[in-house]
């Protein structure tokens, strides 16, 4: 099905350590260590690192004792908002999202660069349908409506899904929505299922009475779409100093969160403002992140497989160098 079969997460850290030590031959000249501002607008969604690291305070206390304050910009509903706000100039990062509309955004000529990549494991995105819909495999979509959302993570399992099933994607209506609009078109019985990301898609189980027809982690074998942190060129040029800060304090955060699974879940559950039972759900899943650098050469080749891969199949309108949209700092 691919050439490229999902790593495992011991592999991920030897390239990482690999690449923290010199030893690959991809890793960038360092960035002149530039700063032209004190001060790094960042924004946040209810979800994943960002959102800890905005509730904890620790991540904003490490910049200030390096001379920089922290604005946080949100809550952002998706990603797609937050390359916007960069790209305008109203932003310095996005909040931590998809690989798959940062690259969408890049060729659409966005001036946006990868400042660091995030793993994250287990993978719970998934293709749910109502319980009463009839709808219990893929199979069972063809002539059916899937909410997506455009050039990301629901789209790009939706296609990985009904290729690994051999349909066509011509006997699958593709209805493009960001998840506040797609969760009550599911609800309403305006779209028949619904591909999408954490805990979107755990709160419409529950809330709605839907059920798995394809999950990420179960379903899929490799790996297309990552995490990450983008900030625009101009902004990585001029205050490398920040964005090497910035990585390190999401660094530090993904270490606490690792090691503080309950601590963390509970603090996502307080501003996100879903149950008890998502939680817990959460909290035994024993979520894990992994962060890799841009100068990651091995990360980056992984990455530019799924970026080929995206563009082959079109959710991607053309192909793009990856190497050419990394911060180097």
């Amino acid at each position: 099905m691919s050439s490229f079969l999902s790593p495992s997460r011991r592999q991920f850290l030897a390239t990482g350590l690999a690449a923290a030590s010199g030893l690959l031959p991809f890793a960038a000249a360092a960035q002149k260590d530039t700063r032209n501002t004190d001060t790094v607008r960042l924004t946040w969604g209810f979800h994943g690192l960002t959102l800890i690291a905005k509730e904890r305070g620790v991540f904003e206390k490490a910049l200030g004792e390096k001379g920089i304050k922290v604005e946080w910009l949100g809550p952002f509903p998706n990603h797609a908002p937050t390359l916007q706000a960069v790209t305008g100039g109203s932003a310095d990062f996005g909040f931590g999202g998809s690989t798959t509309p940062a690259f969408a955004a890049i060729i659409a000529g966005s001036p946006l660069v990868f400042s660091q990549f995030v793993l994250y494991e287990p993978r719970t995105t998934a293709i749910i349908a109502k319980d009463d819909s009839g709808i219990n495999k893929v199979e069972d979509l063809v002539g059916k409506s899937v909410a997506v959302n455009r050039s990301g993570l629901g789209e790009f399992l939706l296609v990985a899904a009904l290729e690994k099933h051999g349909i066509d994607r011509s006997k699958v209506k593709f209805v493009y929505l960001n998840p506040p609009d797609a969760a009550p078109a599911l609800a309403s019985g305006k779209v028949d299922a619904w591909s999408m990301w954490s805990p979107g898609v755990d709160i419409a189980r529950l809330e709605y009475k839907a059920h798995d027809i394809f999950l990420e982690d179960r379903d899929l074998d490799f790996f297309i779409d990552y995490s990450s942190y983008v900030t625009s060129r101009k902004f990585a040029q001029e205050n490398a100093q920040i964005v090497k800060a910035v990585a390190s304090a999401y660094e530090t955060e993904a270490k606490w969160t690792n090691a503080n699974v309950v601590e963390a879940e509970t603090i996502v559950q307080k501003r996100a403002g879903y149950s008890d039972a998502i939680r817990d759900q959460f909290i035994e899943r024993k979520r894990h992140y992994t962060l890799f650098p841009a100068s990651d050469a091995a990360f980056v080749a992984q990455l530019q497989k799924a970026a080929d891969w995206l563009a082959e199949r079109k959710i991607l309108p053309e192909k793009i160098t990856v190497s050419d949209h990394l911060a180097t700092f």
